[in-house]
């Protein structure tokens, strides 16, 4: 019995060992015309066996690199497209670097370093400074409260501000924060606690408790 797992190794199986049998008597063609005509007629057959790809950018591109990809770059045809090596395809792609990113204040979130940067770049001078040092201020009261349901002392709030601005930001002792309260009012409920008066209430049959119980007549 014929396994496949003796037969030749498929390269890429989604075409199918048919495929790739055409392609290794394509490259056992010696007239270069008629191996051209053999190459262009793979390339139909599979573009009609993934259609899909026909909604792609380049997709003739990418049937004649898989072209070559199966013939293991072995296939010596006109191309309409730059033939691609092999090397292409075998070196490993490069590393992506890792964002670093501070895991002390995790929980006030990126949006609240990048404002405490753009504030160290204003002026002293500048009214909008004091105006942002207070909303950054807030927000970092609000996020602490969504982790911490218990109170927060606002010189906890501006202590960390001035860890986070590194120093650059001269804060005000006398800065005034929102209440706990009013900022905890603020944040969305979630689904399952939130209360539901719209619900209209089960109807409960009340006839059975005005019917009186009445025993049967013994007189027949």
């Amino acid at each position: 019995m014929d396994y496949n797992s003796s037969r030749p190794h498929l390269i890429i199986p989604e075409y199918g060992r048919n495929v790739q049998r055409m392609i290794e008597d394509c490259k056992a063609i010696k007239d270069r015309e008629q191996r051209n005509l053999a190459a262009q007629a793979i390339i139909e057959i599979i573009g009609n066996l993934n259609p899909h790809l026909r909604d792609t950018p380049d997709y003739r591109h990418k049937l004649w690199d898989h072209l070559f990809i199966m013939s293991n770059f072995d296939l010596d045809v006109d191309s309409p497209f730059p033939i691609p090596e092999r090397s292409t395809f075998e070196s490993r792609p490069k590393l992506v670097p890792y964002p670093v990113r501070s895991s002390r204040f995790r929980h006030y979130g990126n949006i609240i370093k990048s404002l405490v940067e753009y504030a160290s770049t204003l002026e002293d001078s500048d009214p909008k400074k004091e105006v942002l040092i207070h909303q950054i201020a807030s927000q970092m009261k609000k996020s602490y409260l969504v982790w911490n349901k218990d109170t927060v002392q606002d010189d906890v709030i501006l202590s960390e501000l001035k860890l986070i601005s590194k120093g650059k930001l001269n804060i005000s002792e006398d800065i005034s924060l929102p209440s706990g309260q009013a900022l905890a009012n603020s944040l969305p409920i979630p689904e399952k606690t939130r209360p539901n008066s719209k619900r209209p209430r089960p109807k409960t049959n009340n006839n059975s408790k005005n019917k009186k119980f009445r025993r049967p007549s013994t007189n027949g």
